[in-house]
């Protein structure tokens, strides 16, 4: 447990301590929120800004955590060896997985409350959401993004991944419903995004604001998350 806990402090503090990953994951979703709840720039008519955007930048944090942040950091350790050896260590990889797992946790949840203090001061009522099926459908989207991202950073090389990393949270912020809502969309990427797993998640998220749930959403969402999990689990290289 004081190996566990240690790499817990360690990885924690490897985040806190880079200004790009505190800017990903903590600024610029907070920015987003105030930005866009003040300005016209959204197609939300009929409907409250602050319901729209809220569950849309909870799952850009989530992405941003869970599949770029997770998925650089750890390509580079394995490019640089760092798995390989504190896999041989006592820690172990299990324990390792595991800090690496529960940091992600702690940053999502104070992301979450940021985001929900930040939609109250702005005037987000919080009366319809339906807590336990957000939490659940928040660690769904965590299981699924986190298998993406070390996917890639288990297979490529560590240049290469951090660009994958970011491109691919670049099509999931445009095409995945997250500010645009997938029907705004042309008809051939409003298909597209409609499958994608980030437009699946937000789509959940609000539900969840909204105490509602699409059965079929939430189905879509678990085979990304058994597939993308399964092909990481089979495909991860701890070395190069």
């Amino acid at each position: 447990m004081k190996m566990f806990r240690s790499q817990l402090r360690q990885e924690l503090t490897v985040m806190g301590r880079n200004g790009e990953q505190l800017l990903l994951l903590v600024v610029i979703p907070v920015m987003l929120l105030v930005f866009f709840s003040q300005t016209d720039l959204l197609p939300t008519t009929g409907e409250n800004k602050l319901d729209f955007l809220l569950p849309g930048i909870l799952s850009l944090a989530v992405i941003s955590t869970a599949m770029v942040s997770l998925g650089i950091a750890t390509g580079f350790e394995r490019s640089y060896g760092v798995l390989k050896r504190l896999g041989t260590t006592p820690l172990g990889t299990r324990r390792l997985v595991v800090a690496k797992i529960s940091a992600i946790g702690i940053i999502e949840t104070i992301q979450l409350l940021m985001l929900i203090v930040v939609g109250l001061l702005l005037g987000w009522s919080p009366s319809r959401v339906n807590l336990p099926q957000l939490l659940i459908f928040l660690m769904l989207g965590t299981s699924c993004f986190a298998g993406i991202g070390l996917t890639l950073a288990g297979r490529l090389r560590a240049e290469v991944n951090l660009a994958a990393q970011n491109g691919l949270y670049l099509v999931f912020l445009l095409l995945g419903g997250i500010f645009v809502d997938s029907d705004e969309l042309p008809t051939t990427l409003s298909q597209i995004s409609a499958l994608s797993p980030s437009s699946l998640f937000g789509e959940l998220l609000r539900d969840s604001f909204n105490n509602k749930v699409v059965v079929a959403d939430a189905i879509a969402l678990s085979f990304w998350a058994i597939a993308a999990c399964a092909i990481a689990v089979t495909t991860f290289r701890w070395s190069d």
